[in-house]
């Protein structure tokens, strides 16, 4: 296990009011995860930090949690996602969670980065960032 401190990940500057579109994010959620193509990875969980950008559309929230994106059920299927069966790739990790957050119309992009943090002595974390669009709207 590494030393290394997350402290390097920034939300980036999504929120446009031009764009009429409001940046929702999840900061370095860690968890357990089934994931790796080695034998050894099949054998026991490892930790993983997973990163959300959510470019979501505008609207009159009122005030009322049904009206906006909730980062509450957002990092709850994440959780059921990295809970589920086993994960060769992290690639294929970051598929399925930007698929479930574009599921929600009003998510016009996610940007879902996937680290694996226990992997190399001398390395903080390794893994992948994608960006996909909400290809409905």
């Amino acid at each position: 296990m590494t030393g290394f401190q997350a402290d390097n990940v920034q939300p980036l500057r999504i929120a446009d009011a031009k764009a009429s579109v409001r940046h929702v994010f999840i900061r370095d959620l860690v968890l357990m995860c089934s994931i790796g193509v080695y034998d050894h990875e099949h054998v026991a969980p490892q930790r993983i930090r997973v990163n959300l950008d959510l470019t979501v559309s505008e609207s009159h929230h009122n005030d009322n949690i049904d009206n906006v994106v909730c980062y509450e059920k957002v990092s709850n299927k994440v959780r059921d996602i990295v809970n589920g069966d086993h994960t060769n790739l992290c690639e294929t990790l970051a598929e399925k969670i930007a698929a479930s957050c574009l599921e929600d119309i009003r998510v016009r992009c996610a940007r879902i980065r996937v680290e694996k943090l226990d992997v190399f002595e001398d390395i903080a974390s390794v893994g992948i960032e994608i960006e996909r669009f909400n290809t409905s709207l």
